[in-house]
């Protein structure tokens, strides 16, 4: 698959975010972070900005849920606009019955797990699944550094996925960078969030295009050692 590049609005100015969506015309989702300072110890947005920001862009949005009890909240994120809903393995208490329901109001399910949360006791749910995000640093805060320990996970996680034969997605989040993005490529991510290496230059539009063609090439390089 492509390689799929999601600006974190986390790093925007949250005072201009339909102007901070624009800003980033051609990328491929729009990654929202919803914190509710009691999963993560930090409080940003809910319903109500993921319901105005989607009617302000046709980038479709990815909602990242780091929130407690997400069976209950998840749902109105798709009422509310969001084309992708990520909620976290460990905040969920259902998570197959989650992501059926986030599926079936017309939404991509995708399941987050923290960098200490393994993959390997939820390798059953992931024929659930559209996605799966594995965190590169603590979930919480923007701007931490890239956590290289978990490359190994990403690696374990795409093995699974082709193990199974499964189409999902795997995104990674967290120090996505023009200096990281490759190693995360290599490992097996193909949907990468970038925060501040977007939001953080003059031109975001022109950092989205860059770094995935850093990924793509990787892709490329694989893909033809493959023999494919």
């Amino acid at each position: 698959m492509a390689a799929q590049i999601n600006p974190s609005i986390l790093s925007a100015d949250f005072a201009r975010l339909a102007d901070e969506a624009e800003a980033v015309k051609g990328a491929d989702w729009l990654h929202v972070d919803v914190m509710d300072n009691h999963f993560v110890p930090n409080l940003t947005l809910g319903v109500p900005i993921v319901e105005s920001l989607s009617r302000a862009t046709d980038i479709p949005l990815d909602c990242h849920l780091m929130i407690e009890d997400p069976d209950r909240w998840a749902p109105q994120y798709v009422e509310a606009g969001a084309g992708s809903v990520t909620f976290h393995a460990e905040a969920a208490a259902a998570p197959v019955r989650l992501a059926r329901e986030i599926r079936a109001k017309g939404a991509r399910a995708s399941m987050a797990l923290k960098p200490a949360t393994p993959i390997e006791p939820y390798e059953d749910l992931l024929p659930e699944l559209d996605m799966l995000l594995i965190m590169t640093v603590e979930p919480g805060f923007g701007g931490q550094a890239f956590l290289d320990i978990m490359l190994p996970k990403i690696r374990r996680t795409r093995e699974l996925i082709s193990k199974h034969g499964l189409q999902m997605w795997l995104q990674v989040d967290g120090g996505v960078s023009a200096e990281t993005i490759e190693r995360c490529a290599e490992a097996g991510a193909d949907v990468f969030v970038a925060g501040s290496a977007v939001y953080g230059t003059e031109d975001p539009a022109a950092a989205v295009r860059g770094l995935r063609a850093q990924a793509g090439r990787v892709a490329a390089g694989a893909a033809r050692a493959c023999g494919h």
